[in-house]
Order: C-alpha cells, then sequence, then structure tokens
C-alpha cells in the first residue's frame, strides 16, 4: 500500500487542558453532590437535570421554576458552555444536517443528524481526531488531537433531539431515536467517557436522555480489551465492529490496529459480545475498488463469520467508500462488483445490507469527517 504512513496512537497528547465540568459528566448522584459543593440545596440540580434532558432546554429565562436571581449562576455553573456551532450544511432537502462544533479549546470535531421516515438517527464524534490511522479515512489521516468529555459527546446529542422536537428539520416536531458512535475517533480509545456518555443517554430522564440501548451503536475498528469490556458493562448497545477485510494481510494495510489484535481475535471478542448480550453484531465493511472487494473475499468472510455458527449472531454492512479530497487510490466498488459480494455472502447465509449513503455531497458520510484538515 503507498502513500504515508501514520502511527498508531492510543493515547492523546499529554498538557492539554479539560473542558469545564457539565451537568452530563455527572451521575443524578453527582450532580446533586456538586449543588451542594456550590451552596445550594441538592434539588437544584434535579430541576437543571430536568430542563437539560427532559425539557431540552439550556436558556436560563425559560427555567422558570427556578429563583429569577439565580437561574444564571445555575447555568454557568452546571451547564456552561461546550461547543459552538460554527457551521452547518444541509443535504437530502434538509433532513441531513452536518454541524461543525468548536470546542473549548478551538478543537474542531463534527456530528452529523439524519432524518429518515421511521427514525432519526445523530452520528456522533467520541475524540477530535482518530489515532487509528486508517489511510482511507479522513479523520485517521489526521491524526489525533483530544479524547471528548463525557458531556461533550453527550451535548451533540442533547442539541440534536433539541432540534428535531423544535421542528427544526424538515417533517415537523419529532424524536431522536438513534444514536450511532460513527463520527469522528476511535470511541473504544476514549473508552471512560464513552460509558460515562453511554449512561446518560441511556438512562430514564432526568439523569439522562433515557435512549433505548439497543437503539445506540458504539463502532470501534476492534480494540479488543475494550470489546471485552464492554460486554461485561450490562448495557446491550449494538457493537458495530469496522473489519473492512477478512484476512490478516490486507487489514494490517488498511486497519493498522490489526498488527496487535488479529482478525480471528478481533471476530472471537465480537462473537463473544453477541453470546453474552444476545445482541447481534454489526461488521462494518467499506467497500473499495481493487482493494478488498474481490468475489473470493466475499466467500472468505462468509467462512470467518460462519466458523462461530449460523445463529443470527452478525450482519454485514457493506459500506459504499466516499473518497477523500486528493485521494486517487481509494476509490467506491462497482455496482457490479459490489452486487457480487452481496450475493455471495447471501449465498453462504449471511444477512447482508448496503449502506444508504447519505449526506456525501457535504462530505457528511462515513469516513469524510476531517473538519480539522478543512479549518
Amino acid at each position: 500500500m503507498e502513500g504515508r504512513r501514520l502511527p498508531l496512537v492510543m493515547a492523546p497528547p499529554k498538557g492539554r487542558g479539560k473542558p469545564p465540568r457539565h451537568l452530563a459528566d455527572l451521575d443524578l448522584a453527582g450532580r446533586q453532590d456538586a449543588a451542594k459543593e456550590a451552596g445550594l440545596p441538592g434539588f437544584r440540580a434535579k430541576q437543571l437535570s430536568v430542563h437539560y434532558f427532559e425539557r431540552l432546554v439550556d436558556d436560563p429565562e425559560k427555567m422558570t421554576d427556578l429563583p429569577a436571581g439565580q437561574r444564571q449562576e445555575l447555568v454557568d455553573t452546571f451547564l456552561p458552555d461546550l461547543m459552538t456551532p460554527i457551521s452547518q450544511q444541509e443535504a437530502d432537502k434538509g433532513t441531513t444536517r452536518k454541524t461543525l462544533w468548536k470546542l473549548f479549546d478551538g478543537a474542531l470535531v463534527e456530528s452529523v443528524l439524519m432524518r429518515y421516515t421511521d427514525r432519526a438517527t445523530v452520528c456522533i464524534s467520541s475524540q477530535a481526531g482518530c489515532g487509528m490511522a486508517c489511510p482511507f479515512c479522513a479523520t485517521g489521516q489526521g491524526g489525533l488531537e483530544r479524547n471528548m468529555s463525557t458531556a461533550e459527546i453527550v451535548h451533540q446529542v442533547v442539541v440534536a433531539a433539541r432540534q428535531m422536537a423544535s421542528g427544526e428539520i424538515p417533517g415537523g416536531p419529532g424524536r431522536l431515536s438513534n444514536v450511532v458512535f460513527m463520527g469522528m475517533g476511535e470511541p473504544m480509545a476514549n473508552y471512560k467517557a464513552l460509558m460515562g456518555a453511554v449512561r446518560r443517554l441511556t438512562s430514564p430522564a432526568p439523569e439522562g436522555l433515557g435512549l433505548s440501548a439497543r437503539h445506540v451503536t458504539v463502532s470501534t475498528v476492534g480494540l479488543v480489551p475494550r470489546i471485552k469490556q464492554l460486554t461485561e458493562e450490562g448495557i446491550p448497545v449494538t457493537l458495530a465492529l469496522s473489519l473492512h477485510a477478512p484476512d490478516d494481510e490486507l487489514r494490517n494495510e488498511l486497519v493498522p490496529i490489526n498488527t496487535r489484535f488479529s482478525v480471528a481475535e478481533t471476530v472471537d471478542a465480537a462473537w463473544n459480545y453477541a453470546r453474552v448480550t444476545k445482541r447481534r453484531v454489526s461488521i462494518e465493511y467499506a467497500m473499495m475498488r481493487g482493494i478488498n472487494d474481490q468475489g473470493w473475499r466475499a466467500d472468505m468472510l462468509a467462512d470467518v463469520l460462519n466458523s462461530y455458527g449460523d445463529w443470527g449472531w452478525v450482519h454485514v454492512n457493506l459500506i459504499p467508500l466516499n473518497p477523500t479530497k486528493g485521494a486517487t487510490k481509494w476509490q467506491p466498488s462497482t455496482i457490479e462488483d459490489e452486487r457480487e459480494f452481496v450475493r455471495r455472502l447471501e449465498a453462504k447465509g449471511i444477512s447482508t445490507t448496503v449502506r444508504d449513503t447519505r449526506g456525501r455531497e457535504i462530505d457528511a458520510a462515513c469516513g469524510q469527517l476531517a473538519a480539522q484538515l478543512d479549518s
């Protein structure tokens, strides 16, 4: 494989400041303790939680159950500004919206809200940049700037929920139903903040947003120890494994973490997640012309997955590759090769779909989020 090779980066650079503590960083008990530390009655924390997670409000003027003279102080203490939207782009007649966020320290991340007829999904970032160095991914080629905090991760979802509830997105007022950790960053490399965010998203209001864990998808390139840890958490989120190749030789090139955890180890961890949680795992596979889309590789992928039995533990999600700017090597597969790949997987009994790629014209599709490269 030609081109510049970046190193794998598992830990963010040291010495960066931390974002201000926010209500979403804490569980409800932690918020009540923080209120008492600030000399406020504990129930104020619950009131603020209702506003933020249930009413989706952060304007102090709308918090009429709080003392007028204390509203601004309470908001400043518990709901500090974490991120500022600096641009928004729309596609699909306004039903796909990409937001570029500037964090407190100037780091840039992106999220994408997609409204469908039967659901609304927000794709969120978990790191500024990414250290996994996958050569076909725009974010991966930008390197890792820093981890995001739990509250920074959660706030992307709260804003999307607010946009849906207010009717801002074409189609009238609606409800955000799905969250996918498929934006910038490797979620499992920021595990503590990831799990804090998952708990906020799935805890009933007012502790959290009250989303179904089944409607939260955590994507990973295959940090095996973290997949094993997630298996023991007892929160049945959907696991999506970005495999992209069924053999070690190719996957070492496409997904450099494979040099540490082989295809066999990675798929085994995913299978065990399905076995323990009874949740079907999604195998993400970006189709790259002449690189990983050969028919024999479809057969090999099916054989790898079928070696664990055919009890419906897995689903393959083929992703039409979105070329990144200036990349001539990484091109999407032809429709004929894509169809043959699907045919071969299905012939071996593997449940397969081709992802409906949205937001391509605003660089909002899979592998294209790279705010720091364009700033």
